[in-house]
This record gives structure tokens, sequence and C-alpha cells, in this order.
């Protein structure tokens, strides 16, 4: 049996409720009366237009990066990834290193790896600690979209526990065509 909404609940309920369209061809759904518990709901707001327009077609017609992170790899190289079957090509390992230092290493280390033609690395940032988060794991992914490299950057992921755990990545170059 289905519990009732309390009072509070279908405040919040009619709130929601109000900000919907129904679909094409339905009428809305009648919603019960909300005591007045809660301050009435601001009004949604316009939605906002871009200021200048794109210069030129191509401009309009590119579609937005996907971030390295949710870059997407096909079932058998995530399958692969999350079971630790891989070897990576190449170890970065930045545990220790200041923002900076790191920064100049990852991508010294990135430029290395693309001349030798490798496209599986494993870069070591740590962990962290609880009263001190890891800030080179922080700015990895950052790093990554900012630098030279990111048209060459296939995806990156958390890496197995046997190469690292929660204190390490997956970064997956992208195959070179010559």
């Amino acid at each position: 049996m289905a519990r009732r909404l309390s009072a509070h609940e279908r405040a919040l309920w009619s709130r929601v409720a109000a900000t919907i369209r129904p679909l094409g061809g339905r009428p809305p759904a009648e919603v019960p009366p909300a005591p007045a518990i809660l301050p009435p709901a601001p009004a949604p707001a316009p939605p906002r237009r871009a200021a200048v327009a794109p210069s030129t077609p191509a401009a309009a017609a590119k579609p937005p990066r996907t971030p390295v992170t949710t870059a997407t790899l096909d079932g058998s190289w995530d399958k692969r990834l999350r079971q630790g079957d891989i070897s990576p090509d190449r170890i970065i390992d930045l545990h220790g290193y200041t923002l900076d230092a790191a920064h100049q290493r990852l991508e010294m280390a990135l430029g290395d790896a693309a001349m030798a033609g490798e496209r599986i690395l494993l870069i070591i940032t740590g962990k962290g600690r609880a009263n001190r988060p890891g800030l080179i794991r922080s700015e990895l992914s950052h790093w990554l979209e900012s630098t030279s490299f990111r048209s060459r950057v296939a995806a990156l992921r958390a890496a197995h526990p046997r190469h690292g755990g929660s204190g390490a990545f997956y970064l997956i170059l992208r195959r070179q065509i010559r």
C-alpha cells in the first residue's frame, strides 16, 4: 500500500509540478492544492541568449568537446581497464612533486610518449590525506584539458588497485595515423 504524502511533501511536489510542461496532446495532471507551508516558488528565469552569434557556419556546427574524464572507449577497453588486464607502456610518477613541477613533468612525459608511439600511460598522482586532499590528483584533468595534447587523449580512467587504485590513473592516447 502506498503511503500518503505529508503536507510538506505535497508542497514540494506542487512546486516541482508547476515547473514542467505536459507532453503534447495530454491535459495537465491535477495537483492537489498545497498548504501554505513554503514560500511561493520564484518564477523561472527566461532562457539566456548568446550575446554574439558565431561569425562562421563552421563555428556554429562545431559540437562541444567531451571532457577527458568522460570520453568513451569501446566496451573491451573499459572492461580491460576495470579488471587491470592492461599493462601500461609508460609510468609517469608525479607523486611528491609540487604542482608546477608535476605539470611540467607531465607535459614532458606526454611529449615523449607521443613521440615513442605509446598509448597506455599510468599516471601516479598520490591519494592525498583526509585533512589534505591530493592537489595533483585534483588538477590532472584540468591540465589534460588545457594542454596541447588534448586532441591526442582518448580517455582518462581510474587505475586498478594493482596499479595504484585511487592514487593513479590510466591515460589512453589516440592511435597515431602516419
